[in-house]
């Protein structure tokens, strides 16, 4: 990546007219470590657009306020991650909202008017930012990573309660204000359709897909067996919906039903759970053969994923799982390893015959599953072959890319404009029919 210093990402002359201007907004990630927002970013910037990205700042990773990659500005503001329950959420959300729409006033005194605001959830409260600058023109594309009603579901377990129907409202106002949605799958359009009553032709799916050219096998590192004979690997998110405590309960009966000793695993990644599942290993005696390395970039963990045997997906069945795509199984799948997932809808569409399924949240199943793998060689290697022409064929970023285009034109077109136009004349003359028979 070009960055500060770099001739090769040199800002462009702000006197030179450029001729559309994207604002992509995303709260929960930085940027570029979000792999999908900067795959999306460098695909409009390939395409013409300017690109400027507002996202928090990285712990690690990520750190600098201003910076310019490869072509792209990103724009990052500090901010604290959420602890405890709904009410840490809360605060660490509206810290959010406020930089980022700090940040977006700035931006259009300093840019002028943007011709699209692209915002990426969680949370489903950036759409505010979009209207923020409506007056201008702009067009709001919103850009659905995850169902938040599901999701607040799956994290607090606290049911539908008030909290959760305002969830629900925030959403139904986000897909309200998008001119145009896209989503990760055809479970996700569904919803759009259905939930946020969307039309059909303003709905696109962009599959999130690991790019091939970065994600592909290197020399293995057998040190990272840690002296044992196989490796298992996990990649991702370390939240309460996301099953790594069902994964390391299941290595427990890999070890103590199955009689297994013959295998190290390696967790990477971080989350609101990491400190308990740390916690957790000690307390299941796996602390002779589990790792977390912890959030890693692609030096360490192309070497990990390369020398894995088997790699988990432990997600458990949820509402919110079954109906999302896990970018960890594209990962794997890119990779050329094959997997061991409980069987969710939308992980079997990604895999196919590159993962086993165990029915859901069965742990004994799981991990009889995981040693069948580690007996068969041949076979690990057929679903690596598999995994690997999906990613590289019907399920490439390729695909997505033209599909992203596809969805900022139609965003952008100027019957929609005309449209807009129109619903806001007719809003604001029922607006004063209704003013004035109240009065």
């Amino acid at each position: 990546m070009a960055v500060h210093g770099d001739k090769s990402g040199e800002r462009p002359d702000r006197r030179t007219p450029v001729r559309r201007r994207a604002l992509i907004l995303v709260e929960n990630l930085s940027v570029p470590f979000d792999r999908r927002v900067w795959q999306e970013s460098t695909v409009l910037r390939d395409a013409g657009w300017e690109v400027h990205v507002i996202c928090p700042q990285g712990a690690r990773n990520d750190t600098e306020r201003e910076a310019f990659v490869d072509g792209v500005a990103i724009h990052r503001y500090p901010l604290a991650a959420a602890s405890g329950g709904p009410r840490g959420y809360l605060a660490e959300y509206s810290t959010a909202l406020w930089h980022t729409a700090r940040i977006a006033r700035r931006l259009v005194r300093e840019h002028g008017p943007f011709h699209v605001v692209h915002a990426c959830n969680p949370p489903d409260l950036l759409f505010l930012v979009a209207r923020m600058l409506r007056g201008h023109g702009t067009r709001f594309v919103f850009d659905q990573h995850d169902l938040v009603p599901e999701l607040y579901l799956s994290r607090f377990g606290r049911g539908e309660d008030l909290l959760y129907r305002c969830v629900r409202r925030v959403e139904r106002a986000t897909y309200d204000t998008a001119d145009v949605v896209i989503v990760t799958n055809e479970s996700y359009r569904e919803i759009a359709l259905e939930r946020g009553e969307k039309r059909p032709e303003d709905v696109f799916v962009v599959r999130s897909a690991p790019a091939t050219d970065r994600f592909r096998p290197v020399p293995q590192q057998p040190e990272l067996k840690r002296g044992k004979k196989h490796l298992l690997v996990y990649l991702g998110v370390m939240g309460p919906q996301d099953g790594v405590d069902y994964a390391l309960r299941s290595l427990t009966k890999l070890r103590d039903e199955l009689g297994r000793d013959d295998w190290h695993a390696a967790f990477l990644g971080d989350g609101d759970m990491f400190e308990s599942l740390v916690r957790m290993v000690g307390e299941l005696g796996l602390e002779d053969r589990v790792e977390f390395p912890g959030r890693v970039l692609d030096d360490r963990l192309l070497p990990y994923l390369s020398t894995a045997d088997v790699c988990l997906a432990p997600d458990p069945y949820s509402p919110l799982n079954d109906r999302s795509t896990m970018n960890k199984v594209m990962e794997y799948m890119a990779m050329s390893r094959p997997t061991v997932s409980f069987d969710l809808h939308e992980s079997r569409v990604s895999a196919g015959e590159a993962a086993l399924y165990a029915p859901c949240d069965d742990e004994s199943a799981f991990a009889k599953l995981i040693a069948q793998l580690l007996d068969d060689p041949a076979e690990r290697a057929r679903m690596g072959e598999v995994g690997r022409e999906r990613v590289a064929g019907p399920l490439s970023w390729d695909h997505s890319q033209k599909a992203l285009l596809a969805a900022y034109d139609a965003a952008c077109a100027p019957e929609r404009m005309r449209r807009s136009s129109r619903t806001r004349r007719l809003t604001r003359v029922l607006t004063r029919s209704t003013d004035k028979e109240g009065s």
